[in-house]
């Protein structure tokens, strides 16, 4: 069984259909992608998937549970964690607080914005564990907002990953990238393949054919092609598409 599954997922905002009859399977251990072209509906697909929007019809399944509907609250409870396409982070906090604050222990504890967050014992060990995953060792005190970029996309997915989540969902990690910021990406998530279950969406189809175990691709709303890389350069759709070009 899927470790995530998305069944005939319509959307429409409007008269204007979205998404139409999506079916999606994501397996456990697997890094899978969801390609396509800028306005194809990966964003709005996402947001379904995750909570932020509710299908007009269609169910979204779990580990076998139906979370069609829920809130994003109670779906990151459940044990799925996202980053997003624009960034989400505390500017005015250092890094470490910001996944200081996305620790489960710390949220259960209850926290006051307003007043600094402790640096110190074994929560800040924790903390500074993430985001030496993310290649952010030595920046536990630069303020959020300082950081360049790529650092920020960085922090924003040690963010995510704070929670220790059963499956990560990647919203446009390589957005505003250049080529060497977009490299070292490629290589964290590669490393984190190795402990988790992760979805990426993305335009970048070479960034994605180097990291995917298996990608659907949607346009127009519609889920066109899906398979292996490989698989996916044989289609006669992905070769005739600028997916990925400048």
């Amino acid at each position: 069984m899927a470790l995530f599954e998305a069944r005939g997922v319509h959307k429409r905002f409007g008269h204007q259909v979205v998404l139409e009859n999506i079916d999606l399977s994501f397996e456990s251990g697997r890094l899978s992608g969801i390609m396509g072209p800028n306005g194809a509906g990966k964003t709005t697909c996402f947001n379904v998937l995750t909570g932020r929007y509710k299908p007009d019809r269609g169910r979204v399944l779990f580990d076998g549970e139906d979370i069609t509907g829920l809130s994003p609250n109670a779906i990151a409870c459940r044990g799925i964690a996202r980053s997003f396409q624009t960034i989400s982070l505390f500017d005015e906090y250092s890094a470490l607080e910001n996944v200081l604050i996305a620790l489960p222990e710390v949220r259960e504890r209850g926290f006051n914005m307003i007043e600094p967050l402790s640096g110190d014992g074994a929560d800040a060990d924790r903390a500074a564990a993430v985001l030496a995953r993310v290649g952010l060792a030595g920046r536990e005190r630069r303020r959020a907002g300082d950081l360049a970029y790529g650092e920020r996309r960085a922090l924003e997915i040690g963010v995510a990953l704070a929670a220790a989540p059963r499956l990560l969902f990647l919203d446009e990690p390589t957005s505003g990238l250049g080529v060497e910021a977009t490299a070292r990406l490629s290589e964290m998530v590669r490393e984190l393949k190795h402990d988790y279950s992760i979805v990426v969406i993305e335009h970048d189809m070479q960034f994605l054919f180097g990291l995917a175990d298996a990608i659907s691709v949607i346009h127009w709303g519609q889920v066109i092609a899906r398979g292996t890389p490989d698989e996916l350069r044989e289609n006669k759709w992905v070769q005739r598409s600028n997916l990925g070009r400048p």
